[in-house]
């Protein structure tokens, strides 16, 4: 009697699964990545340290996220895409070694300048959303980054979407003096027409916001959210103490301060925040169908 033995081949692995595959064989070869927190000084692997959206597992201390970061974090997969023209930092003042600076962080971060701006989908809905990027000068606010949120105000004006802005800045850039203070009227000129023709607008503030970027758009919106611990103010607590001859309270400036006082509406943590971006989103439209029934 003859004898029949079948052969099963090993199923084939998708793109993603091959990848994954590869990546699991790759971690066995070479050793760990470590990071370590600047806050605590407990390490923890570069994989957990992204996973866990450069937030310290054991202190919960906040590092500051790039602007792609950023967008990863809060974006639908896939539905991201830049807008706005290429506007790069300019040297109105010819201040000295300010434009050699400049070519070397750009060269560094490939950033134009601090401000970034893209349109995505939060939970299906359609925003701008523009980033301040603190490897580029803090955050600095110069005349490139008040022309790329104001492009982002139009954009969502004339497309009538929700807006998005995360902050982190020291400030007005010096190196450009009065044209980098003229952003400030700018900015909030055009956050003012947005709101007038009933625009939705999200502050998102982390650490840091000071200076002419919280004297503007950061504290004009119609929601104001922050991350945990974020210094946010006009000028620094030590100048502030230093002006007025008195110890300030303890934790002023913070964002948990600034909520218990009523000028930040709600801190939310970064694993959160898609969510509750979405949950604003949702109500929002919602609202704007009732309205319009």
């Amino acid at each position: 009697m003859r004898r029949e033995i079948s052969e099963k081949k090993p199923p084939e692995k998708s793109g993603e699964g091959m990848k994954e595959a590869f990546s699991v064989a790759i971690r066995k070869i070479l050793p760990p990545v470590w990071h370590t927190c600047r806050a605590c000084g407990r390490r923890t692997t570069e994989e957990v340290w992204k996973k866990n959206h450069k937030v310290c597992p054991f202190c919960g201390k906040y590092e500051p996220l790039t602007a792609k970061e950023r967008f990863t974090l809060i974006f639908d997969p896939g539905t991201m895409r830049p807008i706005g023209r290429n506007v790069h930092a300019s040297d109105p003042l010819h201040f000295p070694g300010y434009a050699e600076k400049m070519k070397g962080i750009q060269w560094k971060t490939g950033l134009n300048d601090s401000a970034v701006t893209a349109r995505g989908q939060i939970g299906g809905t359609d925003v701008v959303a523009a980033v301040m990027d603190t490897r580029f000068f803090m955050g600095s606010m110069s005349t490139a980054v008040g022309e790329k949120i104001t492009e982002a105000v139009e954009e969502a004006d004339a497309s009538h979407v929700p807006l998005i802005i995360f902050s982190a800045s020291g400030g007005a850039r010096m190196q450009e003096g009065i044209y980098s203070l003229m952003q400030m009227a700018k900015t909030a000129a055009a956050i003012e027409q947005f709101s007038e023709h009933g625009g939705l607008y999200i502050s998102c503030l982390t650490h840091p916001t000071t200076g002419g970027v919280t004297a503007s758009f950061a504290t004009l919106g119609d929601i104001t959210l922050a991350e945990p611990g974020a210094l946010i103010g006009f000028a620094g607590p030590r100048v502030i103490e230093q002006t007025i001859g008195q110890k300030l309270p303890a934790g002023f400036q913070r964002s948990e301060y600034l909520e218990k006082h009523g000028f930040v509406d709600r801190i939310v943590k970064r694993s959160e925040l898609r969510e509750t971006l979405s949950d604003i989103l949702r109500l929002h439209v919602t609202e704007d169908r009732l309205r319009n029934a």
